[in-house]
């Protein structure tokens, strides 16, 4: 075997790990050189498991070594041939420790960034797992005052909920982008979201809610005078008048097409279901919350 044959690397820094009657101490530096080598190599002649187990040990090599930004890299690295080889709870293991060892070094944006590759890795396979994920990133630079860096990551959690048919899980999410946009005063992201976030009530069907987001989200000003709000009331009050063709025609409007797609998708499909059951629904909600509050 040739001196730069991976597997004879392997086993070489395996031997500087170890403890032994000749070796009284481990010699952590050179077997994390030795296991970098080889799993380089490993990848390279597309030996993806051989490779992934030697980026793990190479991870090793480097915490032991106090060094967690080089081994978070190598974690990354391992979680990245984990998906190539579909080891779902691998990828999940990996981008986590990754994401904990750059939280080490006191890096949140790479530690949310790792998160985030998980739940894109995850979206068809384990779409509840990638959620969380994508959930746990968003905390990590909520967390940091970071909240305009996390955009991205609402968006796409909200659509993995809609994928997943739990809207109101969808429209908590675009709420919740809605909130950050407010503090990182992103007025067009903020009124985008609100808007988006009672399409999606609408296309489950639940009037009652989204006629309740719509008033609560006009308390703020910057959505109260947006092209989102009139939109939004446009599209209640066709719902309440029933008028099929106008629910139509303000779906086709520029203020929604300049919405996310899987938002777009949703509302071009709406009016769902029965105009006039959906109506009731609204109104029988409706009644139970006054019974709810009559103090008589």
């Amino acid at each position: 075997m040739s001196s730069s044959d991976p597997n004879k690397l392997i086993s070489k820094a395996d031997k500087l790990t170890k403890l032994s009657l000749t070796r009284w101490s481990a010699d952590w530096k050179s077997a994390t050189l030795l296991y970098e080598q080889a799993a380089n190599g490993f990848r390279v002649s597309r030996d993806y498991e051989k490779a992934k187990l030697a980026f793990e040990k190479a991870s090793k090599g480097q915490e032991m070594l106090s060094s967690p930004w080089d081994a978070a890299k190598h974690m990354e690295s391992a979680a990245a041939l984990a998906k190539e080889l579909l080891n779902w709870t691998e990828v999940i293991d990996f981008y986590r420790r990754a994401s904990e060892q750059y939280m080490q070094c006191d890096r949140p944006q790479p530690a949310s960034d790792s998160l985030a590759k998980a739940a894109r890795a995850l979206e068809d396979a384990l779409p509840d797992d990638a959620v969380q994920l994508y959930t746990d990133a968003c905390v990590i630079l909520e967390d940091d005052g970071k909240e305009q860096m996390a955009f991205d990551l609402y968006r796409a959690a909200a659509s993995v909920y809609v994928k997943l048919e739990k809207y109101t899980d969808a429209a908590t999410f675009l709420l919740r982008l809605g909130l950050a946009a407010d503090k990182c005063n992103a007025r067009n992201s903020q009124c985008k979201a609100y808007l988006s976030a009672i399409i999606v009530y609408l296309y489950a069907h639940d009037l009652q809610q989204a006629e309740k987001c719509y008033n609560d989200c006009s308390q703020i000003d910057a959505f109260l005078s947006s092209d989102q709000n009139r939109c939004a009331s446009k599209l209640l009050s066709a719902y309440r008048e029933g008028d099929v063709e106008e629910i139509k025609r303000v779906a086709q409007s520029s203020t929604i097409s300049n919405l996310e797609n899987v938002i777009i998708k949703l509302a071009r499909k709406l009016p769902t279901g029965d105009l006039a059951d959906i109506q009731g629904d609204a109104d029988k909600g409706g009644e139970e919350a006054l019974d709810e509050n009559d103090l008589t």
